[in-house]
């Protein structure tokens, strides 16, 4: 994998980060230990995407300075040490750094996929759904529960558009592509390969034969 910074080196520069904005002490030892373990999920993301700047010359590519890329980086680094030691500082230092740096709130007990992309992603919250690879959102993306706390599901190959909010018991099929705007709540079980679009309660599905991973990913269908 192509790295903008060598493995030491971002590991420095994340910690100098961390003592810049939450200068409580804390222990950070461990930091390039679990910097490693979140570039190796990065290394299988980005060579399964073929968004520009995320894969060249049959390799993936990772840039501290491509701030959609940093930002999926820091939500790897908190979810593999929340996995590893759900009580380190590092996870809520990294959960809080990608806040404060992206305003992208995608908490570090919320399980993401192993294949999934964000594009400028300034206001987008993804809470605790059910998620598969191949899944991108936009920015002021909203994915969150009911009253009764039930969250969505998302099949394999989502699109989220900018401004799109997926709320309640929706179960959303394989290779949606989910419009600008577009409000789905309690949407039910929705059949795959569709467009979801207008704005509860009077949010519709149509069907597509566009495709997710081919369109958005660059990859084989």
């Amino acid at each position: 994998m192509q790295l903008s910074l060598q493995r030491n080196d971002l590991a420095v520069y994340v910690r100098r980060q961390f003592e810049n904005l939450f200068p409580d002490g804390a222990d950070l030892g461990d930091l390039p230990k679990f910097v490693d373990l979140a570039l190796e999920r990065i290394e299988y993301c980005f060579s399964r995407v073929r968004l520009k700047g995320f894969f060249a010359n049959g390799e993936a590519r990772f840039s501290h300075w491509h701030s959609d890329q940093y930002a999926i980086f820091l939500y790897y680094l908190a979810n593999t040490v929340f996995r590893e030691r759900p009580a380190h500082p590092i996870a809520d230092k990294a959960y809080a750094l990608n806040k404060a740096l992206h305003a992208l709130d995608a908490f570090y007990e919320v399980e993401l996929p192993d294949i999934f992309a964000v594009q400028h992603p300034v206001g987008t919250v993804l809470g605790r759904a059910g998620y598969s690879d191949y899944f991108i959102c936009y920015h002021n993306c909203t994915v969150g529960a009911n009253l009764e706390n039930d969250y969505p599901s998302f099949g394999r190959g989502i699109v989220m558009y900018g401004g799109s909010r997926v709320i309640g018991k929706t179960a959303v099929g394989d290779n949606t592509f989910v419009s600008t705007g577009a409000i789905i709540i309690d949407g039910g079980a929705l059949a795959a390969d569709s467009v979801l679009h207008g704005i509860y309660p009077k949010a519709a599905r149509s069907p597509t034969s566009r495709n997710v991973r081919r369109e958005i990913f660059g990859v084989d269908a």
